[in-house]
């Protein structure tokens, strides 16, 4: 085996864990914090729970929550001259996705100076980030162990990809309770992205056996929890999703991710598009087009969809791939891009914007232009 390596942050995981954010903040030396959301966290009273717990710990707190889903550049840029002029000192973020994505790239800024662009790519974050506390509100993203960071360039139209170690947090406080107040269409989206997450990250170029069981146990999970998660509320099933996205963000962040995040990224810059409802339309497309490079693994996660039988590894991952888009149909999601895009002509650009995506490097298949127009085609 090649030499690897495998980074999480800290992490404390469990119903009620939210309580301790204020002692972690202290804990690294904290004496103002920059804590940062979004409307809908603020409007659920998240944002006020946390703040009461900073305040039960004395800490002083700014606030700063401009937070759009697919976080801009310029949200970015405000956000680290907030941190600037309060004097902050850590970063805490609540919310999904993109407030912790935001919370990364103003901590880059902080930090490093100029403007979040010149950091687009792997490895280009040169200092040292301010400590950072990351609350994820749902089971889906990763983002709050991952060496991640996904910004929207607004002039180009582009979700940029950040990848390098310094943007792991100290810690992620993994609270399952804040999923009971998520919406159906939330939880749906958040559970397909880890599961996408689970797959690409299974089956790039440099997983790991540190990865590899990860990947897997992140997929039983999801097939098993999803529907009692789903149908009844289960603070039982919604905790075990919180763990299956867990497990996938340690792997993806490691092993990274492929071709089918590289078009969502595509898709989510030019058109704004909620990021977990793009998977349903993307994966089983990208699964078919790497399986003849990856069939065993293929065959695996097959095994699991299906569940298990005395077939071949070319059965399992082919008959698995029809099993999730059946399983995607019923979810009342869209199923095609033209569910989504006003007519074919954005495809190209969509394939030409994808191609130079940092998560396309770990796809277990070469994917050029033609690649990925070709999934774009079977996905339309």
């Amino acid at each position: 085996m090649n030499v690897t390596k495998f980074a999480i942050p800290e992490i404390i995981f469990g119903r009620g864990s939210m309580v301790h954010v204020g002692q972690c903040a202290r804990r690294l030396g904290a004496k103002r914090v920059l804590l940062v959301s979004d409307s809908g966290l603020e409007r659920a009273g998240w944002v006020d729970r946390v703040s009461e717990i900073l305040e039960e710990e004395r800490l002083e707190w700014a606030y700063y929550g401009d937070v759009n889903s697919n976080p801009r550049d310029y949200q970015v840029r405000a956000g680290a001259l907030v941190y600037r002029e309060t004097g902050a000192d850590v970063i805490i973020a609540i919310g999904g996705g993109s407030p912790i994505d935001a919370a990364k790239g103003i901590a880059i800024l902080a930090s490093n100076g100029g403007v979040i662009s010149d950091y687009e790519g792997a490895n280009r974050v040169e200092r040292p980030l301010p400590p950072m506390i990351f609350l994820p509100t749902t089971a889906g993203s990763g983002s709050d162990i991952s060496q991640f960071c996904i910004v929207t360039d607004v002039d180009r139209q582009l979700k940029m990809s950040i990848i390098s170690r310094s943007l792991v947090p100290n810690i992620s406080i993994i609270d399952p309770l804040i999923l009971l107040t998520k919406s159906h269409e939330l939880i749906i989206a958040s559970a397909i992205d880890a599961f996408a997450h689970a797959v690409e990250s299974y089956v790039s170029r440099i997983a790991s056996p540190f990865t590899e069981i990860q990947s897997l146990r992140a997929i039983e999970l999801i097939i098993r929890n999803f529907k009692s998660a789903l149908d009844d509320r289960s603070i039982d099933a919604l905790e075990q999703l919180s763990i299956a996205s867990t497990a996938a963000g340690m792997a993806f962040s490691n092993a990274g991710l492929g071709a089918g995040h590289a078009l969502a990224h595509s898709l989510g810059g030019m058109f704004d598009i909620l990021h977990g409802l793009v998977h349903p339309i993307l994966l089983p497309a990208v699964m078919r087009f790497n399986a003849p490079a990856c069939t065993e693994k293929m065959g695996n996660i097959g095994r699991l969809v299906i569940g298990d039988g005395r077939h071949t590894a070319e059965y399992f991952a082919q008959a698995g791939i029809e099993s999730l888009k059946k399983f995607f149909a019923n979810l009342d999601v869209p199923l095609r891009l033209r569910d989504i895009l006003p007519d074919r002509s954005p495809l190209e650009q969509l394939a030409r914007a994808a191609v130079g995506d940092a998560c396309n490097v770990t796809n277990p298949r070469h994917a050029d232009v033609e690649g990925l127009l070709g999934i774009c085609e079977e996905a339309w």
